[in-house]
């Protein structure tokens, strides 16, 4: 039960701090930090734990080995000594679903799977003395990762990506995945205790997972994981405690300010179903409105939001009167601060103001930034619950 094992957690390139400071906070050992993952080491309840509280992951992958390999005849052999059967049963039902390879010699995704397949079977029919495999039992679905010659044959322990939580049955046009809107919430200074306002909300993510976030729902609390069914070394004990401890953390007497706004009804309505199937449509004001109409009464809030980027030619000849109007409506908001995710190379121009930050991220294939226009922080007297 005490055994210690390394995890591999993906994540947007550019966001790695925020899933370390995730999985630290989970009180798991960080083994280390590359581009677009985070390593880390825990017990066999990480991968419960892991799956359910952790925002800005994609999946929680079980390291079985890592090693370097330059020839297909070390992959096979080197994937073949690896302990399969403490992981696999007899009659597991597994295949390399994904073999991602980087600055390596090996390069052919297919013949990586192939290989690495043929290893494992290999391997299973010493340890089990037979010669042939059902795999009509549970999945164990098996990722490869090849990073300058170096091999991490893992176990996907996820299943569908962890930005699937299973409120978002309605989409918008161009929606931000979960998981990062989730990071790009934790990079900011906001809290359950400021207001924070998305006038381009679309499908509505931005608010959803702030309100989670608020109220300290894990984002896994109501969706299925692969692991859950590896009962040979997996006890269930550990996914009804990690639940359990979601539960009792949930704080639901918090009171939050959080609104979404879009010029689209249609997308307002999508929306507000979302919130519903997340259980925080209460903590969320969502309201068909243009960003030109963007006003409020209170200081030192927060917009954050992911505007159009114009990616079809007809969009963009509306993007410099639309970051203008982004840009005029900030100014109106007294010591308020703005966070915009766009890949629109004259964002700041129209905007109007030099970010204060900003930090290249990755949404999908898309090469885009998150600018960062800070306001003043409020005084150490203020609080937002109380003082209007």
């Amino acid at each position: 039960m005490n055994q210690q094992f390394e995890f591999d957690a993906p994540c947007h390139f550019g966001l790695e701090a925020v899933l370390k400071r995730e999985i630290m906070d989970l009180g798991y050992e960080i083994v280390r930090v590359s581009d677009g993952r985070v390593t880390f080491r825990g017990d066999l309840g990480a991968i419960c734990r892991g799956n359910i509280f952790l925002r800005t992951t994609e999946r929680i992958m079980l390291v079985v080995g890592r090693f370097n390999a330059y020839s297909f005849d070390e992959l096979f052999e080197k994937t073949k000594a690896l302990p399969w059967e403490d992981f696999l049963p007899q009659d597991a039902r597994f295949w390399v679903t994904k073999a991602t390879t980087k600055n390596s010699k090996l390069f052919s995704s297919s013949d990586i799977q192939s290989i690495v397949k043929k290893a494992v079977v290999e391997r299973l029919k010493e340890k089990y003395h037979i010669s042939w495999f059902s795999e009509t039992g549970d999945a164990y679905p098996l990722r490869v990762f090849i990073h300058k010659d170096e091999v991490s044959v893992t176990l996907d322990t996820t299943g569908e990506s962890l930005h699937k939580r299973g409120y978002r049955r309605l989409t918008a046009k161009a929606p931000v995945s979960e998981t990062l809107a989730a990071a790009l919430i934790l990079l900011t200074p906001w809290n359950k205790n400021r207001i924070l306002v998305d006038p381009f909300c679309g499908s509505g993510t931005f608010p959803i997972e702030a309100a989670m976030i608020g109220a300290n729902i894990a984002p896994g609390m109501n969706r299925e994981f692969t692991a859950e069914g590896w009962k040979n070394f997996l006890p269930k004990k550990l996914w009804y405690d990690a639940v359990r401890e979601a539960n009792d953390l949930i704080q639901d007497d918090t009171d939050m300010d959080i609104q979404g706004y879009d010029i689209d009804g249609d997308v307002i309505r999508i929306a507000r179903a979302n919130a519903m199937e997340a259980g925080v449509d209460h903590r969320i004001h969502f309201q068909q409105r243009p960003v030109s109409a963007l006003s409020h009464p209170k200081k030192y809030g927060f917009i954050i939001t992911n505007p159009p980027y114009g990616e079809r030619l007809e969009e963009k000849s509306q993007l410099p009167s639309l970051y203008q109007e982004i840009g005029e409506a900030f100014r109106r908001l007294d010591s308020w601060s703005l966070y915009v995710l766009t890949s629109y190379e004259d964002a700041q121009k129209y905007i109007g103001r030099k970010a204060d930050k900003n930090r290249k991220i990755y949404n999908g294939m898309l090469q885009a930034y998150f600018y960062q226009f800070s306001g003043p922080k409020p005084p150490r007297t203020f609080t937002q619950r109380n003082d209007v």
